[in-house]
């Protein structure tokens, strides 16, 4: 007789990560990978997902690279099509430039909504023909933002991007649940890595971000990581069309 944990399990299952070199990618991709999924990493730079690969093959677990610039979306379906579909979908590459709206460049839109609208529409759309393909259901996990929620101050363009792909999730939930497939977001706070870090040697801005998350407290990758999996298992069998907030309670008011 299965535990209650089993559901959590991903095991035998062939997953599928964006933007996996660092950060929240790698956290997510060495969580399904611990959980028993075949991983690949996606990302632009081959020494980064080879080094974490590498690491996570020498402990005994399951991953290979794919190395892809996703906003080539057509190069990027034709990379898949070289591979077996995947049962789960992180489509977690996504990036930010924030600043006052009156300062915002034509450069700055196009950067922020060719990655986080854009790639990530198509790369969906890839990996969900594949999924239909073999008929066995799927899950997809779209990287959003609390901000996907909320406004705020110089991040006109990133909440532009997240509320889109917030839509967008919630009408492929609708098309794809006659496949048997997923899809949800997940909305995550300020979450202290390497690369955010730096902004929170501004005190104004670390007591104002504090100030709005409720425990008090940044977010860990691992955390981030820990809700994927969720999403990617069998525990959120009942679960699509949804966004699972991981945002210290920064939207509860």
């Amino acid at each position: 007789m299965s535990g209650p944990t089993d559901a959590f399990r991903v095991q035998g299952k062939r997953a599928l990560v964006t933007g996996a070199g660092r950060g929240l990618g790698r956290a997510i991709a060495e969580t399904l990978a611990e959980a028993g999924a075949d991983v690949t990493l996606v990302a632009r730079s081959r020494d980064e997902i080879a080094t974490v690969a590498g690491d996570l093959r020498e402990r005994g677990l399951q991953a290979g690279t794919l190395v892809a610039d996703v906003t080539d979306v057509g190069a990027f379906a034709a990379s898949l099509d070289t591979l077996c579909p995947f049962d789960v979908f992180v489509n977690n590459a996504g990036t930010n430039r924030p600043g006052p709206l009156l300062e915002v460049t034509e450069a700055d839109y196009d950067a922020v909504m060719s990655l986080n609208v854009r790639a990530a529409v198509f790369a969906a759309q890839a990996v969900a023909r594949g999924m239909i393909r073999v008929g066995k259901g799927g899950s997809i996990i779209n990287m959003s933002s609390q901000m996907g929620h909320v406004g705020a101050a110089k991040r006109t363009i990133y909440c532009a991007s997240k509320w889109a792909l917030e839509g967008f999730t919630k009408a492929l939930a609708v098309e794809l649940g006659q496949h048997r497939i997923r899809v949800n977001t997940i909305c995550p706070t300020f979450i202290d890595t390497p690369l955010t870090r730096p902004f929170f040697k501004d005190e104004s801005f670390r007591n104002d971000v504090l100030g709005r998350i409720k425990l008090g407290r940044l977010g860990t990758t691992e955390e981030v990581a820990q809700g994927a999996l969720y999403l990617a298992s069998d525990a959120s069998s009942l679960m699509t069309g949804s966004a699972l907030m991981l945002d210290g309670g920064w939207t509860a008011d």
